[in-house]
Formats: C-alpha cells, sequence, structure tokens
C-alpha cells in the first residue's frame, strides 16, 4: 500500500471508476433524503488502508453509500486531507479527532468502516457495535486474542453484522475455485501439501510532513512514542504484529478456507534478521508450518514471508494427488494443473469450469523428450473468472453493504475472522518458542 498517496494520484484512481463514481445534488436531491437503500456511513481511520477502501467504496459507483463522517486522530494530514476529498466527491461530512464524540454526535449512522493499527481494533469495534451499528473492520481482528473474542461476543450480543477484512472471501477466482474445483468436481483430489508466500523488498521506513506532526501529547494519548512509531506501527510488539500478520493473515486464511479445516499444530523459524531491532521489533522473516487434519488425512502446509526481496511475488499453491492449483489476488497468477496419472479434464472444460490449455502449450507438451528421471511440467488449464477492473476489495464492501441491506450474508463473519486470528497469531508465538505449538479445537471458538 502507499502510505504517501497524494491528493492527485487519488483523484486519478477514483475519477478512473468512471463519471457515474461523483454523487451530483441531483441525485442526492432524487433520493429524497435517506431511503431505505441509504447507507449512512462513516470511515474511521484514514491512513494507506482507510484510503484504499475508500477508494474501492467509491469505485461502487453506489448512490446510496453516503459518507457522513470522518474520524483520524492526525488531524493536521489525515483526517483534513480525506474530509476534503470526500466533500469534492459531493459526500459532506463532519470531521473528529475522537470517535466517542462522532458515535455521540452522528444519529443517523449506519455503518462503520475501521481501518485503524490493529491495536484499535478491538476497542473501536465493540464501541460501534454497541451503538448498534453495522461494522467493516481491517484484519488482523485484532493485535491479540481477547480483543478478538471481545470483538465477536460484542456482535452476537448487539445483533449488528460484523464483517472482517479478509477480501479474498469475496474474491470471484477464489470462490469460483472453492466451490467448482475443490468442491464440485474435486479436481484436485487428495490435497496433501499447500505452500504459499508473499515477498516484498526492502523499503525504508515511512516518513511524514514535518509541519504536520502530531505534538507528543496527543501521540502518547493515543498510544504512540513518537511519530516514527506512529507512521510505522505494524512493526513494534503490542501495535501490530508483524508481517506475519499483515500479509500472512490473507494467505493462511485461505488454507482454513479452502482445506475447511483448523490447523491441529505450527513450528515456524524467523527473526529480525534484515531491519534494526530497535525500529523493527517484529521478525522481517518467517518460514512457518502448518498441519491440519482435514476428512481426506494429512495435509501440511508452509508458508513464508520476507521483506527484503520481491521475487515471486504472492501466491497460495494447493497440490492434490490429481492436480495443483497456484492461485494469487493477482490476476497474473490463477492456473490448474492436471497430473498425468489423473482422469482427462475434458469434461470440466465443456462445463466451464477450467478453460483449456493455450494451443502452443499443448504442442510443447508433445514434444518434449524427457530423461527418465524427469516428470513433464503439465500445460496450464486457465480460470475462467476474472475480477475485471474491480478493485481487490470492492467484491467484500460490496458483500459488506449487501448484507446491510438485508440482500446478502457476510462472507468473512467476526467466527471466521476469529479461526484466522488464532491460526495467524500462533506464528509469532512459535517462532519465539522455537519449537512446534500445538493448537486445540476450542482454541478456534469464542
Amino acid at each position: 500500500m502507499n502510505e504517501g498517496i497524494n491528493r492527485r494520484n487519488f483523484l486519478f484512481s477514483t475519477a478512473a471508476a468512471g463519471a457515474g463514481l461523483v454523487l451530483s445534488p441531483q441525485v442526492m436531491a432524487q433520493a429524497g433524503g435517506k431511503n431505505k437503500d441509504t447507507i449512512n456511513v462513516a470511515i474511521l481511520g484514514c491512513g494507506a488502508q482507510g484510503q484504499v477502501l475508500l477508494d474501492a467504496c467509491l469505485a461502487m459507483q453506489d448512490p446510496n453509500v453516503r459518507f457522513v463522517a470522518v474520524c483520524d486522530i492526525w488531524k493536521a494530514y489525515n483526517l483534513k486531507r480525506v474530509s476534503r476529498l470526500l466533500k469534492a466527491y459531493k459526500h459532506p461530512n463532519n470531521a473528529y479527532v475522537d470517535y466517542q464524540e462522532m458515535l455521540e454526535k452522528e444519529k443517523d449512522l449506519d455503518a462503520v468502516i475501521i481501518a485503524t493499527p490493529d491495536f484499535r481494533h478491538s476497542e473501536h469495534t465493540v464501541a460501534c457495535l454497541k451503538k448498534g451499528l453495522d461494522v467493516y473492520c481491517e484484519k488482523e481482528m485484532s493485535n491479540t486474542l481477547e480483543g478478538a473474542r471481545a470483538m465477536v461476543k460484542a456482535a452476537k450480543e448487539s445483533g449488528k453484522l460484523l464483517q472482517i477484512g479478509h477480501q479474498r472471501r469475496s474474491n470471484p477466482r477464489y470462490i469460483h475455485c472453492y466451490e467448482k474445483l475443490i468442491n464440485e468436481s474435486q479436481l484436485l483430489g487428495r490435497i496433501t501439501t499447500v505452500n504459499g508466500q508473499w515477498n516484498r523488498s526492502a523499503k525504508p521506513d515511512l516518513g511524514w510532513p514535518k509541519k504536520a506532526a502530531m505534538d507528543q501529547g496527543t501521540l502518547e494519548k493515543y498510544g504512540f512514542k513518537n511519530m516514527l512509531q506512529f507512521r510505522n506501527w505494524r512493526w513494534y510488539k503490542g501495535l501490530g504484529g508483524g508481517p506475519i500478520v499483515d500479509l500472512g493473515s490473507h494467505q493462511i486464511d485461505i488454507y482454513n478456507w479452502f482445506l475447511d479445516a483448523h490447523p491441529k499444530s505450527v513450528m515456524a523459524s524467523g527473526g529480525t534478521d534484515y531491519y534494526e531491532k530497535k525500529t523493527h521489533e517484529w521478525y522481517d522473516t518467517v518460514m512457518a508450518i502448518f498441519e491440519y487434519e482435514t476428512k481426506e488425512g494429512i495435509v501440511r502446509a508452509f508458508y513464508q514471508t520476507i521483506t527484503t526481496n520481491s521475487s515471486q511475488g504472492y501466491f497460495e499453491t494447493f497440490m492434490g494427488d490429481k492436480g495443483t492449483l497456484q492461485i494469487s489476488e493477482s490476476a497474473s497468477r490463477g492456473s490448474v494443473y492436471r497430473e498425468s496419472s489423473a482422469p482427462e479434464w475434458d469434461k470440466w472444460v465443456k462445463m466451464g469450469i477450467i478453460k483449456e490449455p493455450k494451443k502452443e502449450e499443448k504442442k510443447a507438451e508433445e514434444e518434449t523428450v524427457l530423461d527418465v528421471r524427469e516428470t513433464l511440467a503439465p500445460p496450464a488449464y486457465e480460470l475462467p473468472v476474472s475480477m475485471g477492473k474491480k478493485k481487490y476489495h470492492q467484491p467484500h464492501l460490496e458483500n459488506f453493504f449487501a448484507a446491510v441491506r438485508g440482500q446478502a450474508k457476510l462472507n468473512c463473519p467476526a467466527e471466521d475472522g476469529y479461526e484466522s486470528a488464532v491460526s495467524v497469531l500462533k506464528v509469532n508465538e512459535a517462532v519465539e518458542a522455537r519449537r512446534m505449538l500445538s493448537f486445540k479445537p476450542e482454541d478456534f471458538k469464542v
């Protein structure tokens, strides 16, 4: 995510969604005030991730999703900038530094999008739910299991919706793979191995405009020692969870979803191998191995996240005795490979579950001469589903707003988000313990 996105880039990216993006005064007037489809929304946390979610919401071109309030502790920069941008896009809004003041004064709110640092998620989410508001909260659900449990309980007690921001759960490509490839056709056969990784290149710590720096009193009031920590909170213990949480959480959530199981154990190796430990308390490199017990048998799942090299990017691979699926949120990856011993897939091509390999790939397969010790790399069957021009978070937000209107069920409710948090937060514990740690079935229940 580009924390340094400026007004020009924001305007360009949102304008690119189309002329229908802007809520004109005419459209607002035609609505005749708030109708049954209108959802009045506040955004709590206007940093990089808040901008990403806001951009995706605007790209939906839904004239009845109205941003009426903005809240962020960085008044001189985040709050001022986002409030102005929304007003420029015909979303009149009130700006707040204190979220409690916002909840007290905004009487017509229906929902809140929360994109604050992880250690604030539980406090903010619970308060919004108790106010009777539906909530979309970014992952990680919380930086502690105690905080995550409080969120689940608050959702149950309030009867309000709580969507956790594991956006792959609403991605049509992932849904297609889960429903059609893994379950309906069982193209992969018995899944035995999973591996995934997210690799990022080395980057300097995030800076800030010196003229807009928060004063020391404000920083300490909200849990930060200084501006460096505020801008790079993900690296600090007690505030975030490091790359395994920021990045790995998305993918390990897919492990649980596609395998329809919780991990039994995890062991991990990692450390702050590259950056200064004074400013990067969490591990910059982590490699973990999970063990799952599914209905079909044992599955071992490897996961890697590094922050020194971007080669290979990010993806998940599910390997079965009949085929392999490699998928990523990036449209450049999404292929299925048939094992030579598996039945032909012509039936599934005709049904539109997969697309036939390109002719040049099939020709290359036929002409390849192998040594007796080699195994021919199978041709790639492509996925017939794409995201089109939608932004990565857009389908998940669309699902949330549809659920608020009573038109859909949440794709990642609080209970699912909690199960992922249990799985992911254990990795950092395993690194520190330097041994295999076990999960109990009751660990995943609230």
